[in-house]
This record gives structure tokens, sequence and C-alpha cells, in this order.
């Protein structure tokens, strides 16, 4: 297993970090930093932790959606 880069983000035919890398691009500080969260926790939830991780991607949800109306 590596532990650097473990199976839970190697899904189909790229990897998660470049989902992330895609997703954010245009995107800066925190905005940036939530979508990327929220993007991994979903990516992994089915072969990691789970509603966890679900819970978890939603917390970062949460707080994009406040980082948003308080900005824009």
């Amino acid at each position: 297993m590596d532990k650097t880069n473990p199976t839970h983000y190697k899904q189909g035919s790229i990897e998660c970090i470049e989902a992330i890398e895609s997703a954010t691009s245009s995107l800066d500080g925190f905005e940036g930093f939530c979508v990327g969260n929220v993007i991994k926790y979903v990516w992994r939830y089915d072969n990691k932790n789970g509603i966890e991780d679900l819970k978890k991607a939603k917390w970062y949800l949460d707080m994009l959606i406040k980082q948003v109306e308080v900005t824009r």
C-alpha cells in the first residue's frame, strides 16, 4: 500500500488530485480549499470512511456556501 497516494485516491481514469487541481484552478484561498476538500471526501467515501466522509464533505460545502454568501 502506498501511504502517500493510497488506492482510494486512484479511481477511474484520473486521480483525485488531478480532479481537484482542475476544479480549483480558477479559485483562490479558502474557496479553493473548501472545493478541494468536498471533492476529496466525496471521491473516496465509498472506499474509505463511508458516511463519515460524506459528512465531512457536507461540512466543507456548508463552509463554502457561507464564504460565497459573504464575499459575492
